[in-house]
């Protein structure tokens, strides 16, 4: 395989992070599908490593066992794949090792959405998101807002709110055709 420098930025993995339930499982299948390239669930790829649920991960074995092998896997795939079309977890981008190599290895696709149309998706979300629970809706909107600050460097934002994730793919999937300036919001 070619060195990750050797890597035209047409061949680079696309990464897309943004707030749990902005749909960046359904959007990135959909781009996949569109640009022909392999989709990977990175929360999906380490409940199947690990043989459990993120949910089970959270309280048989904590956290920060999740973090790290969440950083291990995403640090692997940027540097070592291409041509894929790559979801992170919500909070993924926390660890600044994996924003450091995403943002060198990959391009990193934003997916937007406000705090009011984030809010009419909470009643799907809540259960299979442990780090929902417990939480009040002021500490969930805290918890928006932390993310929010987290995914401020990026190479291309996508505003997702009042767009049906087809919508959101043909753009993205237009905007990177276009070959736009990826380095810019």
């Amino acid at each position: 395989m070619k060195s990750i420098r050797e890597i035209p930025e047409s061949q680079r993995n696309i990464v897309l992070i943004g707030f749990m339930g902005v749909g960046k499982t359904t959007i990135g299948q959909l781009v996949a599908q569109k640009l022909n390239r392999d989709f990977v669930d990175v929360d999906q790829e380490i409940e199947k490593n690990h043989n459990m649920t993120i949910p089970e991960m959270f309280q048989q074995k904590g956290e920060a066992f999740f973090r790290q092998a969440e950083k291990e896997y995403i640090v692997d795939l940027c540097e070592h794949t291409e041509r894929k079309i790559v979801s992170l977890g919500g909070g993924a981008f926390k660890q600044e090792e994996i924003k450091r190599s995403c943002l060198k290895h990959c391009t990193v696709l934003y997916l937007d959405v406000s705090w009011d149309k984030w809010k009419e998706r909470l009643d799907m979300l809540i259960e299979h998101r442990p780090v929902l629970h417990n939480r009040t809706m002021d500490e969930i909107k805290e918890l928006f807002e932390e993310r929010r600050d987290m995914y401020a460097d990026h190479h291309v934002r996508v505003d997702t709110d009042d767009l049906a994730p087809e919508k959101v793919a043909d753009h993205i999937v237009a905007t990177l055709k276009l070959g736009e300036d990826v380095s810019t919001s």
